[in-house]
């Protein structure tokens, strides 16, 4: 497997990895987190492409590289609002940190999460990460690569919490 960022031509490809991902949570026990809104809409990943923060995980198979999994990557300081305010508990860290948003795969290979999460983290070795309280397959996960559940953080896309994860090399 490995990492590049998304073009544009690619974008019908990573809205087919979205909705394979919302059937799957909806499967798994959390219907809410993006399948309430049809998260994430077209026109955010376009743009997301567009300022070079959407990756795309990709393998090589007999008709040449295969697209399995994507996510939203950036690095900085103060880089995402939501994360300004976090209750029941605090960040690790106030230095720059990197983040992972949008992640999903498209359930053909094993995996997938924890090489685009390995990847983010060896960018900057210091990334944030939030997911619903009902989706227990990333919180499993975050347990699994060594991350610190932080506390609570809300976002504007709905009123439910996400429980905020950070890891620090």
């Amino acid at each position: 497997m490995h990492i590049r960022k998304a073009k544009i031509e690619e974008l019908d490809r990573i809205m087919n990895i979205y909705a394979h991902a919302r059937a799957f949570m909806a499967e798994t026990g959390n219907p809410k987190q993006w399948g309430a809104t049809n998260w994430p809409p077209r026109d955010l990943i376009a743009q997301d492409i567009a300022q070079g923060k959407c990756h795309v995980c990709c393998i090589a198979d007999s008709v040449g590289e295969r697209i399995v999994g994507v996510f939203y990557y950036d690095f900085g300081h103060d880089i995402d609002a939501t994360y300004r305010n976090i209750t029941d508990g605090a960040w690790l860290s106030d230095a720059p940190y990197g983040v992972v948003h949008r992640i999903a795969s498209d359930g053909s290979v094993k995996g997938v999460g924890t090489f685009c999460i390995n990847w983010a983290f060896a960018q900057c070795g210091h990334l944030r990460i939030d997911t619903h309280g009902d989706n227990v397959v990333m919180q499993n996960l975050m347990r699994k690569l060594g991350f610190t559940q932080c506390g609570t953080i809300y976002v504007v896309e709905d009123n439910d919490p996400r429980i905020a994860y950070e890891k620090i090399s």
